[in-house]
């Protein structure tokens, strides 16, 4: 009974990672809640490695045909300079320079913020964060498409993104915020946002397979770290889609209401 509830236990923290991934409530943040409420103590990264790498493959099937439209455009820009491949060309060399910021202080600040910012508390306080911030662009509609975007703005989503990296603060949500402060259409924002995923969470996956390998718990979760990798990628492609009609609708209030209710549940009874 108690090897069925462990595999029960992760199902369910894979699922909730998978399905809060791509829409702004913060994943990081449900996991740190949903460990508490579980009594789940994962030492190591590798399971938070795992199931990212799940929602990361959701995010490549779903925008597939965005990928390959951009890497073909790129490339046909750099071997022939056709003006109307460089729109594309921009918009991957945007994508490359807002990976910068992450990357850069996500090396630096990574043990302080597993150390200092990741406690149940401070989860409720920055999903109350989330909440203003979605509630601030609940009415907006953007005009910026792909060709419209500036190095500026990679800069700032860059550096939202970056936000994203404490528990509670949703990357989704902090990108998108920035993106349609900026400007954009919903369409563009929501584009560049989980195309900005792909470079982070894949280098992120890279730069950590060694710890994985090393992982003394690996052998002994394997079973449940996969029930919650395919959890996490089944989850994670139905949010998605769920998540781009929810944006054409412009229905983000409620996820600010949800965080809102949320953040007050965790500072109260957690």
């Amino acid at each position: 009974m108690s090897d069925l509830w462990i595999l029960i236990k992760f199902l369910v923290l894979g699922a909730i990672q998978g399905f809060t991934e791509p829409i702004p409530i913060s994943s990081s943040g449900h996991i740190v809640i949903f460990k508490k409420i579980f009594g789940v103590n994962i030492e190591g990264l590798s399971f938070e490695i795992l199931v990212n790498f799940a929602s990361l493959i959701a995010v490549l099937i779903i925008y597939r045909q965005d990928i390959l439209r951009l890497a073909a455009g790129f490339l046909r820009y750099i071997f022939t300079r056709n003006k109307a491949d460089k729109s594309n060309f921009r918009f991957v060399l945007f994508l490359a320079l807002a990976t910068i910021p992450t990357g850069v202080f996500g090396i630096l600040l990574e043990d302080y913020i597993s150390a200092r910012l990741a406690g149940v508390t401070i989860v409720g306080v920055t999903l109350l964060i989330t909440g203003v911030a979605l509630w601030t662009i609940r009415n907006l509609r953007g005009r910026k498409n792909d060709g419209d975007l500036k190095a500026k703005d990679a800069i700032i989503i860059g550096l939202a993104q970056t936000i994203a990296l404490i528990p509670g603060i949703s990357r989704s949500g902090a990108t998108i915020v920035a993106a349609m402060l900026l400007g954009m259409k919903q369409e563009t924002a929501l584009r560049f946002s989980f195309l900005l995923y792909i470079p982070v969470s894949l280098g992120v996956t890279i730069l950590s397979a060694k710890d994985i390998v090393n992982d003394p718990n690996f052998s002994i979760l394997a079973i449940p770290y996969a029930i919650a990798f395919a959890a996490s990628l089944i989850a994670s492609y139905f949010a998605l889609r769920w998540f781009m009609n929810v944006m054409a609708k412009g229905n983000l209030k409620y996820f600010s209401y949800y965080c809102f209710i949320a953040g007050i549940l965790v500072i109260i009874f957690l």
